[in-house]
């Protein structure tokens, strides 16, 4: 009895996707449960398991076919795998024959003649030549069988009749090789990257899109993790760090300015009062938004944990399709790579989103003296349909004195 393997039911919205990568092949054992598949949809790559226990006895659908929602990836036949074919027998590596040194080139006629009249000429003769760099060849040897005298030599000099030694031929410049292989590569764009592109040239094409900046002291906070961070630790099993203060900040300025939350729906506007705040992270396959559902009624230590297990599995590639949908408002922190300051794309159909970037000590101006202090660049990319330029300034106001005043958080102000 054979056993069809499934593209199993993928979320809301996800009608199809890719097979990434076949971890058996035909012929192989195979477990129930046992990952036969790497399936990759436009939002997340899914492990397909084995539906019963047997052999893999046919790949319906190879690394690269694209297959809708229940369609055909393989078949699974009862049975034990076959005995391994043998391995070929090694073949005998071919006798290379070492290649034979080249003849070294003969010398020019001239250079032979120079130095064979020097080398039968007198040391005082040899060295007036080389003192006065002088073509020995040009000067007439009166000496026995051709030999170059020292009056010749001195004869030559005062005459003027001996040409100047001809000057060394300059060195051929060496050019490094290029190391072997192919100067391009083209590669398959992945579903995740192919609907990352989709909707990052959605949301310019549809949003009217705009960026306002501006800057925050992180002083206070880096104090407050300084002072509390080991006593965090130990009760919450988690460390404290600055995405749960952003959060915060984030949510009490949606409050105040319910625009930043809302999105646009045909020719209608929807005013959300929950707050699920999406966290970019980036991964080896292209950046994924996971949601931190209802974030407002959240701790600061719930917010730390649940960041921390959608990181893990961001990186182990184990998200879910509900842990990626939905989302009020998104942050993106672009300072874990370095980045001092950008515009983040609109996450659609969001109609704003934050941008974090590196805390970098400069010089700022406090009351009348120039103190350093650590300071971070925030940006807010927004959706002008909807949001006025005065309630994006206002939100961006809001953050930043939240994070620089963490005490108003706690105080609901």
């Amino acid at each position: 009895m054979a056993t069809e393997i499934k593209v199993p039911p993928l979320g809301e919205s996800v009608t199809e996707g890719t097979v990434a990568r076949w971890l058996k092949k035909v012929g192989d054992s195979v477990k129930i449960d046992e990952t036969l598949i790497e399936f990759e949809t436009d939002k997340v790559t899914v492990d397909v398991p084995s539906p019963a226990t047997g052999v893999l006895s046919e790949i319906s659908a190879p690394e690269g076919a694209n297959v809708a929602v229940g369609g055909l990836l393989g078949v699974i036949a009862e049975g034990a795998a076959g005995a391994a074919a043998k391995p070929a027998a090694a073949t005998a590596p071919a006798k290379v024959e070492a290649p034979k040194p080249a003849a070294a080139p003969a010398p020019a006629p001239a250079a032979a003649s120079a130095a064979t009249d020097l080398d039968r000429s007198g040391p005082a003769a040899r060295k007036l030549v080389a003192e006065n760099q002088l073509d020995a060849t040009s000067i007439p040897a009166t000496g026995k069988d051709g030999r170059l005298t020292k009056g010749d030599v001195l004869g030559a000099i005062a005459t003027g009749t001996a040409a100047p030694a001809a000057a060394p031929a300059p060195a051929a410049p060496v050019v490094q090789a290029r190391e072997a292989g192919p100067r391009e590569q083209r590669v398959k764009m992945t579903r995740l990257r192919q609907r990352i592109a989709q909707r990052l040239k959605e949301a310019q094409n549809t949003a009217a899109m705009l960026t306002t900046f501006n800057e925050v002291d992180m002083t206070a906070i880096m104090a407050i993790r300084e002072q509390y961070k080991d006593a965090f630790e130990k009760k919450h099993g988690v460390k404290l760090g600055f995405m749960s203060f952003f959060v915060k900040a984030c949510i009490a300025g949606l409050k105040e300015l319910p625009a930043v939350n809302a999105e646009i729906s045909g020719d209608e506007l929807i005013y959300k009062n929950y707050y699920d705040i999406g966290v970019a992270v980036g991964t080896e396959s292209g950046l994924v938004v996971p949601v931190v559902r209802d974030a407002d009624v959240m701790s600061f230590s719930d917010i730390e944990k649940q960041i921390g297990v959608y990181g893990k599995k961001a990186r182990d590639g184990k998200l879910s399709i509900e842990e990626l949908t939905g989302g009020t408002f998104t942050i993106s922190n672009g300072g874990v790579y370095g980045s001092l300051m950008s515009t983040p794309i609109l996450n659609p159909p969001q109609s704003a989103i934050l941008g974090m970037h590196k805390t970098q000590k400069r010089p700022v101006a406090i009351g009348d003296k120039v103190e350093i202090r650590p300071m971070m660049y925030l940006a807010l990319s927004y959706d002008h349909r909807i949001i006025d330029g005065r309630e994006a300034v206002t939100f961006l106001v809001r953050v930043k004195e939240n994070l620089e005043d963490p005490q108003r958080l706690l105080l609901d102000m």
